[in-house]
């Protein structure tokens, strides 16, 4: 049995592990990375620690301090009830709300996961107030962020164009961009018409398992959901802003600027965000970092950690060529998007980009199948599925629930996971290749 093959079966061991004990998979990830990254393929220790993803634990870590000041002070509350007035009180319309600000935000340069780690955390606030579902609020705030991620601003459409050109092939700017802006605005609709109504149900019915984690709403109990399960109207509350939250605001909008016109490290800048105010509230000074979700570091960091030595040890690479060796260009095109989906759900998005779109440039230069189609079903593959809890995006999300019991939002958001990368690399393909090869 070849190297590459154990490192899989450990892989798929680790899934069967955790479902069927209350193990966390980042542990047995941790474990694995050493175990197979020494006694498999002889990798020394340095380069085992090469994939622990240090930006990714910054920016969980970063966000969900700052953010955990802001509950604590009343910021995230007073920001809900900004969202109410700006929809006029219909709370149903705020997941749309958070998609086109996510999408704008991508379009114009924000780097995905930075444009998420900005509106995840409101977002998750504003359902649990609300008793909308959490699941949809942070599944179409990635859709909204995936929307305007190839736009030519954007640092994904930027990094495949970059690729494409290098090999002489052109592809439309407008073509990708609008492949993918549709794409995942379908996927919100669908997302948002299927979990719309499922709102009440997604939190933990036990009052003091919310309030343990300082997840209880400030100022009152969330309205009574209409038919259904959903609030679709509600009143926003007149409070007073203290100056607590007037300096929050401004460091949320310093965050913003920070991050889009500077470029900055968002992990770094919330942490010292949070740092200043919680500095500021000596009240709260101790609580605050209680908030940071340190379950769902530890199983990012350590699925992470072992595709990091899976890439380092060329098992993507085996598994690529593997796929690239069929010979129908058809099928090797659908076999390329299913490798990058599943690849990606446990990998950075941009790496997969970068390392499996030259695959497809040999057989894109024979001219049997559309080029644009073929890019943009392949990126919309590698992103869609960063709605796994093993991605930054996804952790964001599984990170920043309020009110809900963790080991069955986890299980929420593998199903949904495991649905988009079961037929979302499928019908990407589908919608974007197979019409342009007839």
């Amino acid at each position: 049995m070849s190297s590459q093959l154990i490192a899989i079966l450990v892989l798929g061991g680790m899934f069967v592990i955790a479902t069927m004990l209350p193990i966390n998979i980042g542990i047995l990830a941790l474990v694995s990375s050493f175990v197979v990254g020494t006694f498999v393929f002889g990798l020394e220790d340095k380069e085992i620690f090469e994939g622990f993803p240090v930006s990714l634990f910054i920016t969980v870590v970063g966000v969900t301090y700052l953010f955990s000041v802001a509950k604590l002070n009343g910021t995230i509350d007073l920001l809900v009830q900004g969202g109410i007035r700006l929809v006029r009180g219909r709370a149903t319309l705020v997941p749309w709300v958070l998609f086109l600000v996510a999408a704008t935000l991508t379009a114009l340069g924000t780097f995905t996961p930075a444009a998420v780690a900005l509106l995840v955390p409101i977002g998750m606030s504003f359902a649990f107030t609300y008793r909308i579902s959490p699941l949809m609020i942070g599944m179409m705030v990635i859709c909204g962020a995936h929307a305007g991620a190839f736009s030519p601003m954007a640092v994904s459409g930027a990094l495949v164009y970059g690729i494409v050109a290098k090999s002489g092939l052109t592809i439309s700017h407008a073509t990708l961009f609008f492949a993918s802006l549709g794409f995942n605005l379908l996927l919100a609709a669908i997302t948002y018409v299927m979990l719309r109504r499922r709102g009440e149900e997604s939190f933990d019915e036990h009052p003091d398992s919310a309030t343990a984690d300082g997840d209880a709403p400030t100022g009152g109990s969330a309205p009574a959901p209409a038919a259904g399960g959903v609030a679709t109207e509600v009143r926003p509350k007149t409070t007073a802003v203290t100056w607590h939250q007037r300096a929050t605001l401004a460091a949320l909008v310093g965050l913003v600027v920070g991050a889009l016109a500077f470029h900055l490290q968002i992990g770094f800048l919330a942490l010292a965000a949070g740092v200043v105010l919680a500095l500021l509230d000596r009240a709260n000074l101790g609580k605050a970092v209680d908030g940071i979700s340190w379950p769902t570091i530890l199983l990012v960091a350590g699925m992470v950690t072992y595709v990091g030595v899976l890439e380092h040890s060329g098992t993507i690479d085996w598994v690529a060529h593997g796929a690239v060796g069929l010979g129908a260009p058809l099928l090797v095109a659908l076999v390329l998007c299913v490798i990058v989906g599943v690849t990606s759900a446990f990998a950075s998005s941009t790496a997969i980009l970068t390392a499996t779109i030259p695959m497809a440039i040999p057989l894109l230069l024979t001219g049997s199948l559309p080029v644009a189609g073929v890019v943009a079903a392949m990126a919309i593959s590698t992103t869609i599925v960063d709605v796994s809890p093993f991605s930054t995006n996804g952790a964001l999300v599984l990170a920043n629930a309020r009110g809900v019991d963790r080991n069955r939002f986890y299980r929420q958001v593998i199903s949904y996971t495991c649905v988009i990368v079961a037929l979302g690399p499928v019908a990407a393909w589908a919608v974007l290749v197979l019409p342009g090869s007839f």
